[in-house]
Order: C-alpha cells, then structure tokens, then sequence
C-alpha cells in the first residue's frame, strides 16, 4: 500500500512530463504532417501527371480525375490546418525554449551557447526548406482548386513569424495591417438604415466588381465564422477540461495523501454538521416507526443501536467525502479560471473577431427577435421572479467550494446586483440599440407592456 501511494505522484510526474514534452513539439509535429501532405501531393503528381500540376487529362476518365481531385483536396486541407497549428503554436510556444529542451551534451567539441547556437539554425533552415517546399504546392493551386486556402496568409489572428512566402499569383490581403472597420454600434447616420442599405444593394449590383467583392466578403466571413466557433468552443472545453484533469490526476491524489495521513476533518463548516444531524434524527425516527408497523418482528434496542451505529459510518464517510471534493473544487476551479484566462491573454485578435461576429449576428436579427431575447434575458436574470434562481445558483455555489450558506450575504446579493444588471441593459438598450435599431426598441416596449 505505501508503494502503492509513492507510485502515484510519479505516475502523475511522468504524465505531465510527457504532456509538457508532446505541448512543446506542437509547432514541429503540425509543420511534419503538412509536410507529408504535400509530399503526397507531389508524388501523385509525378507518378500521374508527369511531374505537372493535377488537372482534367485525356489520359484519365471523369472517374479517375474526380478520385484525384478529392484526394487533392483532402491533402490542401491538411496543409491548410496543419499550417494554421504550426502559426498559432509558435506564437504560443518560445521556439528558443524547445529548442533547449532538445539540445544534448557533446563530447566538448561545442559550448552550450555554441551548441545552441548551431541547433537554433539548424532548426530554422529544416523549417525554412520544408515552408518553402509546401509552398511551391500550394501556389499551384490555391487559384483554382483551393478557394480559402489563403486563409493561412491572411489569417490575422496567428503569428507571422516563420510564415511561408505569398504565392506571386495568389491574390492576399494583409487584414491584419488593415485599418480596423467599425462595427455596426460605433455607426450613425442622418439616414435610416434600411435606406441606405438599399442604396449599397444596388451600387454593389451595378458594380462591375461586385461578383469578385461577393466572393471576397463570403471568405471573410467565413474566416470569421471558423475563427469565432473555434474561440468559443476553446473558452468552453478548454477550461471544463483543465478544470477536470487537474481534479481526477493530480489534485485528487494529493488531497486524499494529505487527508489520509493526518486527522481528517469530516465537516468543514457546521452546516454539514447541521444536515448530518437531522438525516440521523429522520433515520431514527424512520426506523422507530417501522419497527412499530412490524409488531411480529420488532427490533430490540440492540438491533436498533446497530443500525443506527451503521448509519453513522454511511453520514461519516459521506460527509468527508463531500468535504475532500470541495477542498479538491477549489484547487480544480483555480486552474481553470487560470486556463480560461490564458486563453483570453493569448486570443486577443481572436477576441476582436469575435466580437465583430457576435455584432452581426445580433443586430442582423429582426426586430422582433430582438425584442423576443432581450425580454427573454431580463425576465430571467433581472425579473422579479429571478430571485429563487440566484438563491438557487448561489446555493449550488456555496456547497460546491464547501462555504456555509450564508443567507444575509444572498439575500444582499439578490437585492443589489440584479439591479446592477438591469440598470446595464437599459443604458444598453438607451444608448446603443435605441441610435442602431429605433424600431426594435418600439418593438421591445410594445411586447414588454
């Protein structure tokens, strides 16, 4: 058993030594794999094509042409992403740091900062050389066959650093060095809106331009969609998952050492006492009454001290089991807001993406819709029966960490901080919404009376 226990710090080490390490060879893992893929795509195009780019030949059949089309595609998708990885883990990982991790003892031949030294270009040029091979596959056919594939270029929310040269045929706009668009709550006009939309309606439909331009805004916001989903799916796994981990592997086994070999506190506060004691008062008085339903088989005092004495060991172990998980809740939730922070640090373009994603999707709703969330949203956090909720939630939130409810602190929170909120949707709703959308506020007045 105490082996046993030495063990599982050591389990845990070597994990995250081997987490640490497989984090630390992101960059270059996500580089192989795109290199891969375009060596796939090369090989194919010298053993089919002759070396050139794959394209509609006489010498293959629709059937053939269309397997080898959908193999390209699937190979561009994977350079496409496996780049995308590559950018955004070196902005993330110092290049400097990994390459120390790597670096071994030579026999005297070179210094440590000379062995460092010659590692670091080593590394550079293989990166360089394997960049500048993918992009000679891509500029074939990000024309043609690859419609977003710039989207590795143009990409404003990873770091340039290392990126591969433009194709001179590839049409890219740096939006990242673009000045930055207002959104739609930073813009008035004299005009309504809906007139002037029509008047853009039809300068873009009489534009010569404009089927390029709709083309252009579609990638955009697709781009936009894709960065946005993807940042909210991280602010949501991300900090579920560390918060999970953290718990089971390593917060657990430390908690229960420490707990196990020491005297355990079973109750942390004395409102788990209080429960303990009137589940053991409704036990007893349960077990009094069915041994008086049951008048042929009626438990002695003995019976009855047994089972009440067993009863006692089920509440004991429960209860310190209650108080182990919300010690071990307070480390987990530490970390992930810790993680969900990081997140926010490192994602600020990603962030202004969102943000412009999250505008369009709200005020390009009708006015009804608008009127329909935004009571939808007051009724439930500011409404006046939203208090049972917030008793509710602060509740859940003081048993989750272990806390005493204290009832004086949630009932001034009830009082004070649904009125904080409801006072921000109405400078909201004044300021904002009443100069974008005069009518979905009417709107929103005439369904709340």
């Amino acid at each position: 058993m105490p082996a046993m226990k030495r063990s599982i710090p050591q389990q845990v080490y070597s994990f995250l030594v081997k987490a640490q390490q497989w984090y630390l060879d992101t960059p270059e893992r996500s580089l192989e794999e795109a290199y891969k893929a375009a060596l796939l795509i090369k090989a194919m195009e010298d053993e089919h094509f002759n070396g050139q780019k794959i394209a509609p030949n006489p010498n293959y059949g629709s059937s053939a042409i269309a397997y080898f089309q959908s193999e390209l595609k699937k190979h561009l998708k994977t350079i496409r992403m496996r780049l995308t990885e590559f950018k955004a883990s070196r902005s993330w990982i110092n290049p400097d740091y990994q390459n120390i991790t790597k670096i071994t003892k030579n026999d005297g031949t070179f210094t440590d900062k000379d062995s460092f030294a010659i590692q670091k270009r080593n590394n550079q040029s293989r990166i360089l050389e394997k960049l500048r091979f993918i992009d000679d596959i891509l500029a074939k056919y990000d024309p043609e066959v690859s419609v977003d594939a710039v989207v590795v270029t143009e990409n404003p929310i990873v770091s340039s650093e290392l990126a591969p040269p433009i194709a001179p045929n590839a049409v890219v706009k740096n939006t990242s060095t673009s000045k930055k668009p207002k959104t739609k709550a930073e813009t008035t006009s004299v005009l309504p809106r809906s007139i002037l939309s029509t008047i853009n309606r039809l300068k873009v439909e009489l534009d010569p331009r404009a089927e390029t331009e709709v083309v252009k805004n579609f990638r955009n916001s697709q781009r936009r969609t894709f960065i946005s989903i993807r940042l909210i799916l991280l602010l949501i796994i991300v900090p579920f998952l560390t918060q999970q981990l953290s718990k089971n592997l390593i917060i657990s086994p430390i908690v229960e050492h420490f707990r196990n070999s020491q005297e355990v506190i079973i109750f942390l506060n004395p409102e788990m006492e209080e429960r303990a004691l009137i589940e053991m008062q409704r036990f007893e008085e349960q077990l009094k009454f069915r041994n008086l339903l049951n008048e042929e088989m009626q438990l002695s005092p003995i019976q009855i001290e047994q089972q009440m004495h067993e009863k006692v060991r089920e509440l004991v172990e429960h209860f310190r089991q209650e108080s182990s998980n919300a010690v071990k809740n307070v480390f987990a939730d530490l970390l992930s807001v810790g993680a969900f922070t990081w997140l926010i640090v490192t994602s600020r373009k990603e962030l202004e993406v969102l943000k412009e994603f999250m505008d369009n999707v709200v005020y390009g709703l009708s006015d009804s819709a608008k009127a329909f969330i935004i009571i939808l949203f007051t009724d439930i956090f500011v409404g006046f029966h939203s208090t049972h909720g917030w008793e509710v939630l602060l509740g859940t939130a003081s048993r989750h960490f272990g806390l005493p409810e204290n009832r004086d602190f949630i009932f001034l929170f009830i009082a004070t901080f649904p009125v904080i909120l409801d006072a921000v949707f109405k400078y909201w709703i004044f300021r904002y919404l009443n100069r974008i959308s005069p009518s979905a506020v009417a709107t929103y007045r005439n369904m709340n009376e």
